[in-house]
């Protein structure tokens, strides 16, 4: 049986929503809060309506019933853009702007900036640091589309940094890349997470990036939360075998200081 989340504070807070695209309701009562300044992972299998959350949290969907919540607030009491000062959302990989590294991070400001006019000091500020943070500062001039696959994703990281919310919202940020930029891309979320007190809801498939780099796990089947909680309770109560009829071992560690890893073995 999944946690109830449906009480208490958090950052993003999914509230008894239905949502359906057809007549058949494709998400149905789903309630999750997200906790502030935690990785939440939400995971589950392909068409399980992890993406439609996203939409959901983000305005660009509207559910049949209940609602979507950020800081306590519902999301589509927002205006666009005023909403986009609260949560910066990432959405799939793919697109790839003709433009520079340095005008792409600075799309970031126009939540706050707006699109007409140069940044002022304090946006320009803010777009050099996110640079610096996410380590393509020396890709300023270079054109989106001339960056390898994990660089083009830092600097898409790069831009939500730079609208300076509290809240990150990526949709599968890893697809497309190989394994190392997976995890270099996890590790920089996990370095804006603890150094930055953001508070990041990652939508990911790969289930043994999401054991890795979550504080906590969500596991959705068929519209519907599975289960909830710390990496180790979520994988106590076998929700993943359940949702993906895989079973989760923990390797052993070969340093005291070395993040943890897992063997995924098929159950059927």
């Amino acid at each position: 049986m999944a946690t109830d989340t449906t009480s208490g504070t958090a950052a993003l807070r999914f509230a008894n929503l239905t949502f359906s695209y057809r007549r058949e309701p494709f998400i149905r009562d789903f309630g999750l809060a997200v906790h502030e300044g935690l990785v939440t992972g939400i995971i589950g299998p392909n068409g399980c309506g992890k993406s439609t959350l996203t939409r959901l949290a983000v305005g660009l969907e509207r559910p049949q019933s209940g609602e979507v919540l950020i800081e306590g607030r519902p999301t589509l009491s927002f205006k666009p853009r005023e909403r986009a000062r609260h949560l910066a959302y990432l959405t799939q990989g793919g697109n790839q702007p003709a433009m520079s590294v340095e005008g792409l991070v600075a799309c970031g400001r126009f939540p706050s900036h707006g699109h007409q006019g140069p940044l002022d000091a304090h946006d320009r500020a803010l777009v050099d640091e996110a640079m610096r943070r996410c380590g393509v500062e020396r890709f300023r001039d270079v054109d989106v589309r001339r960056l390898s696959g994990g660089e083009r994703q830092r600097a898409f990281i790069a831009m939500t940094l730079a609208q300076d919310t509290r809240i990150i919202v990526l949709d599968e940020p890893t697809t497309f890349l190989d394994v190392h930029a997976c995890h270099e891309t996890m590790l920089l979320l996990r370095q804006l997470n603890r150094n930055d007190g953001k508070t990041v809801v990652v939508i990911i498939h790969d289930l043994d990036l999401a054991l890795r780099y979550s504080d906590r796990l969500a596991v959705m089947t068929h519209g519907r939360l599975l289960q909830e909680g710390t990496v180790p309770e979520v994988l106590a109560s076998r929700a993943i075998e359940e949702a993906f009829h895989v079973s989760v071992h923990p390797n052993p560690a070969p340093a005291p200081d070395a993040s943890p890893s897992y063997s995924l073995h098929p159950t059927m």
